[in-house]
This record gives C-alpha cells, structure tokens and sequence, in this order.
C-alpha cells in the first residue's frame, strides 16, 4: 500500500470512529447537546470519507464527485459546533430558533453554492491538473464563496471561545473539564486546518475531527459530558425559588441565583467574582459569623432581614452544606429559605390560641354559672312541681292535666342540665374516673327505687332479674348515670301499664346487663344517631319529645365507653326496646361490696 492509500484508510477509520461516537451520544439524545453532537459527528464523518474518496481519485469527475460527499458536512460542522456551546451555556435561550436560522444562512449557503458550482463558478473558479505530483490529483483555485465559507468559519470558532471564558472562571471543576472537552474538539480541527496556510498539501482537517472524536468519547465516557449540562445547572440553579449562594474552598462567593439578589442585594454591588464573602455580607457581621463558623456541613441557623423601604420584615432558615468533588471538600452552598410567611402563620395562631384561650376561660365561666346558678333554682322547681302536682291531682283539680304538662317539662329541663353539665366535665377531663367492684343487682336495686315515682304515675311494672353474686368493676356515679338515663328513657316511652325489665348475664370477662320494655319503641332520628355513633351532641330541643331522650343516649354511651364497655339495641316498634351494655366482671372487689352492705345496713 502506497502512502495515499494508507492516508484513505484512516480517514475512513477516522469517520468510523466519529460514527461511534455519534452513537454514544444517541443513547443522551433526549437532551438537546447530544442531539448537536450526533450532527456534528456524522457531519465530520461525511467530510473524512469525502476526503478519503477524494485521495483515491483518479480523474476530475471523481475529484468533482468526492468533494460533493465532503461539502454534505464541511459547511455545517463548525456552524454546528457554536450551536452546541450555545446549548451548553445557555446562551439566549428565549432566541435559540431565530439564532439558529440567522447562523445557518451562510452554511446554507455554501452548501447550494458548492452544488451548483458548475453553473456560477463562485466556489471553486477552476480545477487546475497536478503535473508535478500524483498527490494531489488537482489544485483548485478558490472563489469568493470559499472565502466568506473560511473566514466565517474562523468568526464562528473565535465566537464559541469567547463564550467559554466568562463560562469557564464562573464554573466548577467538573464543568471546567467539560469546557476544556469541548474546547479541544474545535482547536484541533482548527489547527490542522490551519497547516493548509503554511504549504501543507495534504488536508489534515478530518484527522484533527477524528482526535476531536476521541477527545468527545473520553468526555462522554469519564466527564459525563452529555448527562447534566451547565444549561441544564444554570436552569435548575436559576429557577430554585430559594436563594443560593456557592462559596469555593476560600471562603469566596464564586456564584449565586437570582433568588440569592432579593434575599441579600449587596450581591448585585460587587462586579467581579470571586470575592471574599466578608467583605461582599459585610453588612451583615451575624451572617458571616455562622457561615465562617460552618465546619461539619448540614448546619442551620435563622436569619432576620429588616426592609429599610417600609415593607415587612423578612425570615429565613439558612442551611450550609459542604460541596465535595471525588471525597474532597471544594466550597460551601448556603441555602436562604424564606420563612416569613410561616413565622406570619405562626403568629396568627399564636394570636388565635390567645382568643380561644379567653372563649374557653368564658365557657367554663358560663358552665360555672349553669352549675351553681340554674341547675340549684330549677332543681327546687322540680320538687315544688311534684308537690303540687299531687295536690291538684288529690283534689281532682280542672287544671291537673295542664300542670302535669308543666311539670314534664321542668324535669325534662333539670335532666337536661344535669346532663349537660355530666357531658361538659366528661369532655374537659374533670370526671375522675375510680372504678371499684361493686354488686350489680344492689346498684340496679337503688336506681329502680329512685325511678319508682315515675313509674307508678304511669303504672309501669319494674323487674329486676339480676344474680345476687354479679358483681362488676365500674365508677359508681357514673354507672347510677347510665342507669337513670336508660331508665328514665324507658319509662318515658313506654305507656300506661307496661312493664320494664333489667336482667344481666355472663360473658366470660364481661357482663351484659339488659333493659327492656314493651313501650313504642325508638323513633328512625335517633336509631340513625346511635348507628352513626356521633362524637357530636346536639342539643335537644324541649320541645320535641325524643329531644332529651337522644341527649341522654348519648351521653350513655360515651359513659359506657369510659368502662372499656359497649352499647347497642334492638328497637321495633310499637313492639319494645332492648337495650344491651357490658361492664367488665370485678374479681377482687367482694370486700368493698360487703363493706357497702354493711353501710346499707347501718
């Protein structure tokens, strides 16, 4: 193999190679960087196998033919090369499609003129044949179309630098090494390229797109060239709401956020960076002093911002945390979150406590005064009541029946009360609650005795059928409550000459005590209320019959529950009502029950 045809086979090996490397940046080519690169490097690739064609040559037509295959990439490559450092800096993002067309025209441009050199002859003026060597087959003289194509060639690569510099000090290091990637892949082309000037014949423009080649797989491969790019940093860094400020191993601020200028504007004051971050804050000596002390990373600290225009202050929660390149660290980030609206909400609730503090104080004020101040006066209405009522009832009074619908409604207000303060100590935690064992049919007994009145007025036989060796574990006020109120419902709803019940029977641990009664049975509001086991008491209107009835069920119920107990019923009506509640079995109180007897005796 003679020289020329060694050169044709690197080339072409050179555009295999810059194929692969297309290829490793298709597997990135959701991100726009990788998509340039890919038509960078297949650009490249036309341009090296054209040239290799062109080397193997043998006549003008072949030499016209080769060179069409180079122009397929020689005009786009470097035009494409500036789109990519564009992308990469993020360089007029709002005008990248209207900058990429204005770049473009001119490489357009040569393309078309290149392909219809043959009407105008503004590319190549003529093809003159190579008589003193084999190599090159033909000197070509260049046209005015050529020049432009060169000199804005060189514009376009001078450009690109001058946009890596600022990039490059502002950057980290890893961002560096990708600048520095990037940057070969154009200056070796363009070195090459540039031996054509000093008498080189040979045009070494393609092998320096195949070092390119290699110097872009050794990004790709160790730099994460085409993964995350300063673009793609800056976006993310820029569009972060929180301020951020990046300080390098000195102690320098090296960069910040647009957020970073609304939480510190002295930021904007200084015009060149690095700079020392004591003498940037100075303004701010508490600042400095929590980011200098700042050893060990992940530290917090709170910041106040006063605003000298009138507006309201300002809070922050700051975080320091160490930056580290392979292990090592090399700078700080600070992180300003804005906390004023918190520190606002917080205030208000703090103000609101403060209001429901005093609401509370005034209810339990209000509750003391029902206590003391109604329950008392309306209690000695109830007795005047029952005793006038059984005056007017003995002497056959006309107006017997009116005041007996007076007197149901002073006791269905007493009851109410009662119960109203029994809920309100249950729901603030003043009800103690002290179980003890206690025999079951004596306190059934008691509450049966106290219910007799009523009964009688209505003739409404009570039974009780409960073994005298129950005994159960259970706050006795509160268990006379749960009694009386299932009682007094009973009682109210069942009719002249009915009959009620209370029985219990073993359930392993438990209790179940039954009352039960052939009254009219429960209307649909309140077994609805008792299903859907409201936590909610609405209070009964007095006017409605069942009002105070549903009060008192669920006040029971809540009772029950205290004791670890629970509540239900079978209800059908105009048929009766059984109610069921458990009670744990008491196991160790027979003394306390034998000492109660003996009390009773007494």
């Amino acid at each position: 193999m003679n020289t020329v045809q060694w050169l044709s086979l690197l080339l072409f090996l050179a555009a295999g190679f810059m194929i692969y490397v297309a290829f490793l940046s298709y597997q990135q080519r959701h991100l726009p960087v990788a998509r340039t690169m890919i038509l960078i490097m297949i650009g490249a690739a036309w341009y090296a196998s054209g040239y290799a064609f062109e080397l193997l040559s043998r006549n003008l037509y072949e030499v016209k033919l080769s060179l069409q295959i180079e122009y397929i990439g020689i005009p786009f490559v470097t035009t494409l090369w500036l789109f990519q450092v564009i992308q990469f800096s993020g360089t007029a993002s709002r005008y990248r499609k209207r900058l990429a067309l204005a770049l473009f025209v001119i490489p357009v441009g040569v393309f078309f003129s290149h392909l219809t050199n043959e009407w105008h002859h503004l590319f190549y003026e003529q093809y003159i044949l190579n008589e003193s060597t084999s190599f090159p087959l033909y000197k070509t003289v260049k046209g005015p179309w050529y020049q432009a194509h060169t000199l804005y060639n060189y514009f376009v690569l001078l450009c690109g630098f001058f946009l890596f510099i600022p990039m490059y000090w502002r950057s980290s290091r890893i961002v560096r090494k990708q600048i520095i990637v990037l940057t070969m892949g154009a200056a070796v082309p363009l070195l090459f390229n540039i031996t054509l000037w000093f008498g080189m014949v040979v045009d070494l423009t393609p092998f320096g797109f195949a070092v390119s080649g290699i110097v872009y797989a050794w990004g790709i491969l160790r730099f994460n060239l085409l993964r995350f790019t300063p673009l793609a940093l800056t976006q993310v860094f820029d569009t972060i709401r929180d301020g951020v400020i990046l300080l390098d191993y000195n102690d320098q601020i090296v960069n910040y956020n647009k957020a970073a200028e609304g939480v510190l504007p002295e930021l904007t004051l200084t015009k060149h960076y690095p700079a020392y971050v004591g003498e940037v804050l100075s303004a701010n000596p508490e600042l400095i002093h929590s980011i200098l002390d700042s050893h060990h990373g992940n530290e917090r600290f709170s910041f106040f911002r006063s605003q000298a225009d009138g507006n309201k202050n300002k809070y922050y929660q700051c975080s320091v945390s160490f930056i580290y390149d392979s292990g090592t660290p090399i700078g700080k980030m600070i992180l300003f979150n804005d906390i004023t609206e918190l520190k606002e909400n917080e205030a208000r609730l703090r103000e609101s406590a403060n209001q429901l503090l005093e609401l509370n104080s005034f209810k339990d004020k209000m509750f003391t005064v029902v206590a003391h101040d109604v329950r008392d006066p309306i209690a000695h209405l109830v007795s005047i009541t029952e005793l006038l009522g059984e005056e007017l009832a003995a002497d056959n009074n006309e107006h017997a029946e009116l005041f007996g619908v007076l007197q149901g409604q002073v006791q269905n207000t007493f009851y109410l009360v009662e119960n109203l303060l029994d809920w309100y100590r249950n729901q603030k935690g003043n009800v103690v609650f002290r179980p003890l064992g206690w025999n079951l049919q004596q306190v059934v007994r008691q509450a049966l005795l106290l219910a007799e009145s009523k009964a009688e007025m209505k003739h409404i036989v009570l039974r009780e059928q409960i073994d005298e060796k129950f005994t159960v574990s259970a706050d006795k006020e509160m268990l006379d409550l749960i009694l009386r109120n299932l009682l007094s419902n009973a009682i109210k709803f069942t009719g002249i000459g009915g009959w009620i019940e209370i029985g219990a029977t073993m359930d392993k641990d438990r209790i179940v005590v039954t009352i039960r009664d052939n009254g009219e049975g429960m209307d649909e509001e309140t077994v609805e209320m008792l299903r859907r086991d409201d936590t909610f008491i609405k209070v009964p209107d007095l006017e409605q019959g069942a009002g105070h009835a549903r009060f008192g069920l669920m006040l029971t119920r809540e009772f029950i529950a205290i004791h670890g107990g629970n509540l239900w019923f079978d209800s059908v009506p105009r048929v009766g009502t059984t109610f069921f509640f458990t009670l744990l079995r008491s196991r160790g109180g027979m003394d306390v029950i034998d000492h109660w007897k003996e009390g009773e005796e007494t």
